[in-house]
């Protein structure tokens, strides 16, 4: 049998029967709120909670555009429109404009039109071009000029523009236009004319200088994209600016016709030198040529001004300072070129001058032989003093000026004595079981020279070579001359009887 539970005092547990669940009608409205925002979220694709992209365009005519009118790019709606007001002092029409994350970005250049989206007028929308990508992006909020803006042209605007008496014109001005271009000169009209048009009609003249205006038209063209600037507001703040001047101009009527006055009497002057003028003009154009080349050179040296020019700012600036601070020093200093002072010592010097510049001068051919001295100890006896002389079992692998030396120090040693007397070399002068004889060399012709050696003779060091001398030549320089090869002549047997 199940035992009960019992509370801490030992009584058996009873289970509650008051509680309960969630309350079922709740629960339902709460999911039928919630599948009902979903669903709008879903069909709409609108979020409450952010905030969309907005931004302003400047329009000639709202042209019937209504709020929530669609805002297109190439037919896709990427959003709407959400305010149209007027532009105060204008017939502008401002209208603002929100876009969802797909149609960004928009750059500054970006171009808008509105558009009926039925033949037959009526339910217009807003096309957008968002511009090029390497222009730079409007930010939320901007605003874009009137001057990228159009709207299209309504039929009533095409029917009350061509009225009766207006298309009657039209007519007249069409026919007096083919008459114009189709009729025959008289003598009259070709006597003022050049002879290249005599005799043709003004469309034939208009024909033959048809090869002419390519040129024509290209740079026409050249300058009306240079007039546009270099973005699109250039040319709206050359028009606000002649809107400025035009006003100044209207308020200064007296002055305004004073201009006018002075124009037409330096037109006249123009006029009366004609021919001058024309050779001027005929003269014009290499001189822009010229002018245009010297201006690109110009423009090239530019950024190397500049830099000289900003280079010299902080001397232009210290050029004060060492002002204030020279000019203490200009009275001393003139009184010290005075006469009396350094303008003295110089006419006393002058004389030391004059001999130490003849010295200068004379002194010429002493230094250049005292270059080509120092050049034959550098190039010809430093050299032949590195030069090691190979000796046989003698050689003591030292050069030669190093063996010199040497010597000096053994003949030094060898003549010392303790008497006083200087010093001397004792030399053995004869004696001895060994005979030597030697012939030849400076004895002269058959010369024989006998001696006795104390020891035997291994040979002579270095051996003779016959009196034959290294070749010199007294017409060449010092530090030409080639370094004999002192090895050439190895040592050989002495001739020891």
């Amino acid at each position: 049998m199940a035992s009960l539970r019992r509370n801490k005092d030992g009584r058996p547990r009873t289970l509650r029967k008051d509680r309960t669940g969630a309350n079922p009608v709740r629960v339902g409205i709460l999911v039928l709120i919630g599948v009902l925002l979903i669903s709008y979220f879903g069909f709409t694709k609108n979020n409450p909670f952010s905030r969309p992209f907005e931004f302003k365009a400047v329009f000639p005519s709202a042209n019937s555009i209504r709020l929530n009118s669609p805002v297109r790019i190439a037919g896709v709606n990427v959003g709407k429109v959400t305010k149209v007001e007027g532009q105060d002092g204008t017939n502008n029409a401002v209208i603002t404009m929100e876009v969802q994350d797909q149609g960004l970005p928009i750059h500054k250049d970006a171009e808008l039109k509105i558009r009926p989206r039925i033949f037959l007028e009526g339910n217009f929308f807003v096309d957008l071009h968002p511009g090029t990508p390497s222009a730079p992006t409007i930010s939320d909020g901007d605003t874009i000029s009137v001057a990228q803006t159009a709207t299209p042209v309504q039929l009533d605007q095409v029917l009350t523009a061509l009225q009766q008496d207006t298309r009657r014109q039209l007519q007249i001005t069409l026919a007096s236009l083919g008459t114009a271009l189709t009729a025959k000169p008289t003598a009259a009209e070709n006597a003022d004319q050049t002879p290249y048009v005599y005799g043709k009609s003004a469309a034939q003249a208009l024909n033959s200088a048809i090869p002419f205006g390519k040129s024509a038209l290209r740079d026409s063209a050249i300058t009306q994209q240079a007039l546009q600037g270099v973005v699109p507001s250039d040319l709206t703040g050359l028009v606000q600016g002649l809107a400025s001047t035009g006003r100044k101009l209207a308020s200064s009527e007296q002055q305004l016709g004073d201009l006018v006055d002075n124009f037409n009497t330096t037109l006249g002057a123009l006029a009366s030198q004609q021919s001058n003028l024309q050779q001027s003009v005929a003269l014009l154009g290499p001189t822009v040529q010229t002018a245009y080349t010297s201006l690109g050179r110009l423009n090239a040296a530019l950024p190397n001004v500049r830099a000289f020019s900003l280079a010299l700012v902080p001397g232009v600036e210290q050029t004060q300072p060492t002002i204030d601070a020279v000019t203490p020093w200009i009275a001393p200093t003139r009184k010290l070129v005075s006469q009396e002072e350094l303008g003295g010592l110089v006419g006393d010097l002058q004389p030391a001058t004059a001999s130490l510049a003849k010295a200068s001068t004379e002194s010429i051919p002493v230094l250049q032989q005292g270059d080509l001295l120092s050049r034959c100890v550098s190039n010809v006896i430093l050299p032949a003093g590195d030069v090691k002389l190979e000796d046989g079992p003698f050689s003591t692998n030292q050069e030669n000026y190093k063996e010199f030396w040497y010597s000096m120090v053994g003949l030094a040693g060898e003549g010392q004595n303790f008497d006083g007397n200087g010093q001397y070399v004792r030399f053995q002068t004869g004696g001895g079981n060994y005979g030597v004889k030697l012939t030849g060399g400076n004895l002269g012709a058959g010369g024989t020279l006998f001696g006795n050696s104390v020891g035997q003779p291994l040979g002579t060091r270095p051996a003779w070579n016959g009196g034959t001398k290294p070749v010199y030549r007294a017409d060449k320089a010092c530090y030409t001359q080639k370094i004999p090869d002192y090895n050439a002549f190895p040592a050989g047997p002495s001739d020891a009887g």
